[in-house]
């Protein structure tokens, strides 16, 4: 065996570090037991299914089937995304398909780009590349949708009488809005920009560290890893960009007035 192949004994042992989580909450009693617990379990259910998924699909090699796993990881982060800010049925039916489109446009465009200008992926729907990297894509656009969603909501809150103001005196809706935006859009990219910040000074990324594992040559993982950090950034302000400019929207009336709060 390999010295670092992961036989299901290794795992097992991996597994026990979650025990040191499972200690310190209960020795703090900070009520995370079942989450820990739950957490773990599904992740090991999840990720085992989807490799013998992935295995299945690799075998098969078919484009519409690629295409359909995409769309899945599209609509589960969408939820995902949207079920963090929806707080009636109103909301929701408002901010899914703002999510929708905003993951779907910022992770899609940046797969076509990594795919046909620097990857070079042949033929175009290799399931061994587009699902990996689009999940990795797609998972850092569900987070930017997010935090523009619940950004923009507290930030409109906030500033509801500064808004009121710039609409009393003839701005229009973007315009009275234009700081709470702005904000909101920062808000979403600051993960994105810390960890361009600190990768191969503070974090050696998980791709990168499993290349060099498995002996891959450390110089053509940097390069890899570099191209990841690169089509997330941008992913991150294509997806943020797009939530909060349609996302602001839904705060004012066709007559461009502030609509008033929902009830709580």
């Amino acid at each position: 065996m390999h010295p670092f192949e992961i036989s299901w004994l290794r795992l097992m042992a991996a597994a026990a570090l979650v025990l040191i989580a499972l200690a310190l909450s209960l020795w703090q009693k900070l009520g995370l037991e079942k989450g820990l617990v739950v957490g773990a379990i599904r992740a090991t259910v999840q990720l085992v299914a989807v490799g013998y998924v992935l295995v299945w699909l690799f075998d098969v090699d078919r484009w519409y089937l690629v295409l359909a796993v995409l769309a899945v990881m599209v609509i589960v982060a969408t939820l995902t995304a949207a079920r963090r800010q929806s707080k009636s049925s109103g909301d929701r039916r408002a901010i899914v398909p703002i999510a929708g489109v905003a993951i779907l446009v910022g992770a899609g465009l940046t797969l076509a780009y990594v795919t046909t200008v620097v990857v070079h992926v042949s033929p175009w729907y290799n399931p061994r590349y587009l699902i990996p990297l689009f999940g990795m894509i797609v998972a850092n656009s569900m987070n930017a949708a997010a935090l523009a969603l619940e950004r923009l909501q507290s930030e409109m809150e906030a500033r509801r009488g500064e808004v009121e103001a710039y609409l009393a005196l003839g701005a229009t809706p973007g315009q009275a809005c234009a700081e709470a935006t702005r904000r909101a859009t920062v808000a979403a990219m600051i993960p994105a920009v810390n960890a361009l910040a600190v990768v191969g000074v503070v974090s050696l990324p998980g791709m990168m560290t499993g290349q060099i594992l498995a002996g891959a040559d450390p110089a053509l993982a940097v390069r890899y890893q570099l191209v990841v950090m690169f089509m997330l950034t941008a992913a991150t302000a294509i997806t943020a960009a797009i939530t909060v400019q349609a996302y602001r929207r839904t705060f004012f009336t066709p007559a461009a007035q502030l609509k008033p709060r929902a009830p709580s």
